[in-house]
């Protein structure tokens, strides 16, 4: 894997980067936490994202929040911070995994691999709860067209269904697209 390393001056800094090599990865970069990381994930393309540091302030988590939403990435977190708020703001920010204390070099792998498993397993469901939201979205456009066109044409709803059904299929549209115009035809003619 290719790794981003964030960290701020840390003992277990120069032990991480050897585990990472020696587990067989490539660190593509280093950042500073006030470094720009959405900036790095663009630049680096890497595949996770290891962060290092004591404990986390707003800023570092805003950076993690902005990469996780324009450039999602497995974040991995090595902490000395407890509090049990800073680990759900965290975990929001989209940490896909929070160590705290205690970096083993043999326990890197199996915490990389856990990451990135769980971070995918999320994704999935971010993928399926948008396609459920974008059909959802569909089905209220072609709704609130067959609407129009029951009311302003006197059509029954299985009518309505069909005459944009054949409009779409007439002219190589999706039925949304027709559903949308139908729909900015009403809003234009108001």
């Amino acid at each position: 894997m290719r790794v981003l390393l964030v960290e701020a001056e840390t003992p277990r800094a120069a032990g991480l980067e050897g585990s990472l090599r020696a587990a067989g990865h490539t660190v593509v970069g280093r950042a500073r936490p006030g470094d720009d990381l959405l900036e790095c994930v663009a630049a680096l393309t890497p595949d996770v994202i290891i962060v290092d540091i004591e404990s986390p302030d707003r800023d570092v988590l805003e950076s993690m929040r902005s990469v996780s939403r324009d450039r999602p990435r497995p974040i991995v977190m090595f902490t000395g911070e407890r509090d049990g708020d800073r680990i759900r703001e965290a975990i929001r920010a989209g940490v896909s995994a929070y160590v705290v204390d205690g970096l083993d070099p043999g326990r890197v792998q199996p915490i990389l691999d856990a990451a990135v498993a769980r971070f995918r397993e999320f994704e999935s469901l971010r993928r399926e709860r948008d396609e459920a939201r974008g059909r959802l979205e569909e089905r209220k456009t072609i709704e609130r067209a067959k609407g129009i066109l029951m009311s302003q044409r006197g059509m029954g709803e299985q009518q309505a269904y069909d005459a944009l059904r054949k409009v779409a299929m007439d002219r190589n549209l999706r039925l949304v697209e027709v559903a949308r115009s139908v729909i900015a035809a009403a809003d234009l003619l108001g």
